[in-house]
């Protein structure tokens, strides 16, 4: 596929045409300068032809932080097909972006010199043979935020994409429609009388991995050496990253997509574009499968460290507790895994492996451990042998009355995954004590290997017994 970078300095509304383009608000926007600090890639439809869209952090040399993000960003000017560079249309273009702009041309990529900003005619006018001076030869004018030029500007760069890439629509085929339909019909229908998901006929390799904690814990370092590239911006300023960003890679069968969520502060101290970038992280939370909760064993846990975990058990997430920073530990790993244990009682089931992702020891092992993890957290148990656990454990502690009325699970059946729900058909669901739900859930641990991922019980009505309970 296409790749497009957007460059430019910070503040031109980079970020606002990404996600005009993504047609999405994928990434964060502020008047704050220097909002975008990571390169964030997206698949994108330009009219219909798949891209590869790359945003870019602000290039700005003010800073050791913004050098960081500038080398980033020509890493990615050269690793593209096409480039935008982006300039303020209500500034007069400086030498610096004209210096940028020529070096840019020197890599012989297909290049638009694009001015933000431009909100009528009229301004064009006035100061858009101001732009002329940079030579260039694709010139475009717009202005993202009130959506003016930019149908020319997805036009402009369909038209430097290969034709051979180009999308072109295939006359449909429907003579084998009806018994297409039919056949679905017909296995959804034999799903629901056996009471199996036609999901689980579907090969799911795709295993969606949030990567949370406080800020500075060494979330970016994990990602960068998981990935294998210095792919997030690093640095040893709390909150650099705001943006999560995506990244994938192919690991034995299976692709793993990579989200670095930004670090979490307390409360009292979201202010501004953070408050937006912790409901992002909520919002991919909402989509992730497996959680890499890191901690910083080179200090005491915090009550921060405990909030953050307990977004795993909210959003019902596998999870895998990183002890990052292993190197420079505080204790020994008795008596950390021992406070671990203590601290996130309620993530008693998730695996815990030390690392320095500095140094990358050990790090491999966390690819190995995210496979058995999502193999957990997708398991499947068959109807008999459930209901058979049910028989046994019933009868080593049986189910409590209900204020003197007989309490009965009739039977019991996996109804989902991702992760595992069980529902217990009874006579009386609303009687179901949490303690008898937990003990239920330990012995289901017992005989399958369910570690780190959470097991869901619901109790649910028989409806014959509508009736009984009133």
């Amino acid at each position: 596929m296409t790749k497009i970078a957007l460059l430019g300095k910070p503040n031109v509304g980079k970020s606002s045409l990404f996600n005009r383009i993504a047609g999405r608000r994928d990434a964060i926007t502020s008047e704050v300068s220097g909002t975008t600090r990571d390169v964030k890639r997206s698949e994108v439809r330009i009219n219909e032809t798949p891209a590869i869209l790359i945003d870019t952090g602000g290039i700005d040399d003010s800073s050791t932080l913004f050098s960081a993000v500038k080398e980033k960003s020509l890493a990615a000017a050269e690793e593209a097909d096409i480039i935008l560079y982006m300039v303020d249309g209500k500034m007069l273009p400086d030498e610096e972006d004209k210096k940028l702009f020529h070096a840019l041309q020197k890599l012989g990529k297909k290049i638009a010199l694009v001015v933000n900003k431009i909100d009528n005619d009229r301004q064009q006018e006035e100061i858009g043979w101001e732009f002329t001076a940079f030579g260039a030869k694709d010139l475009l004018y717009l202005s993202v935020s009130h959506n003016r030029g930019t149908r020319k500007l997805i036009n402009w760069i369909e038209s430097q994409i290969p034709e051979e890439e180009r999308f072109r629509p295939e006359p449909e085929l429907v003579e084998d429609a009806e018994d297409f339909a039919l056949e679905e019909l017909l296995a959804a229908e034999a799903a629901r009388e056996t009471g199996e998901s036609t999901e689980e006929s579907e090969e799911d390799n795709e295993i969606k991995i949030a990567i949370i904690g406080r800020v500075n814990v060494g979330k970016s370092s994990l990602l960068n050496a998981l990935v294998g590239e210095a792919r997030s911006v690093v640095s040893d300023v709390a909150g650099t990253t705001i943006d999560p960003v995506d990244e994938q890679m192919v690991y034995e069968d299976k692709i793993f997509t990579f989200v670095d969520t930004a670090g979490i502060r307390r409360r009292g101290k979201i202010e501004g574009i953070e408050k937006f970038a912790l409901n992002r992280t909520r919002a991919m939370l909402e989509n992730a499968d497996i959680a890499l909760l890191v901690l910083d064993a080179s200090e005491e846990f915090t009550e921060l460290d405990e909030r953050i975990a307990s977004l795993v058990e909210e959003y019902e997430l596998g999870c895998i507790i990183v002890l990052n920073k292993w190197d420079a530990a505080k204790h020994d790993y008795e008596t950390t895994l021992q406070k671990v244990r203590e601290r996130f009682r309620f993530l008693a089931w998730a695996p815990v492996i030390t690392v320095s992702a500095l140094s990358k020891k050990r790090v491999h092992r966390i690819r190995d451990l995210i496979k058995e993890v999502y193999a957990h957290y997708t398991f499947r148990i068959p109807t008999s042998q459930l209901n058979e656990i049910l028989k046994r454990t019933n009868k080593k502690h049986q189910l409590p009355s209900d204020h003197g009325k007989v309490t009965k699970i009739y039977f019991g059946t996996q109804f989902d995954i991702k992760p595992p729900r069980i529902a217990l058909i009874m006579n009386r669901p609303k009687s179901l004590h949490f303690s008898y739900k937990r003990y239920l859930i330990n012995q289901l641990r017992n005989y399958f290997d369910f570690s780190g991922s959470p097991i869901v019980i619901e109790a649910k009505k028989k409806k014959s017994d509508e009736e009984f309970e009133k």
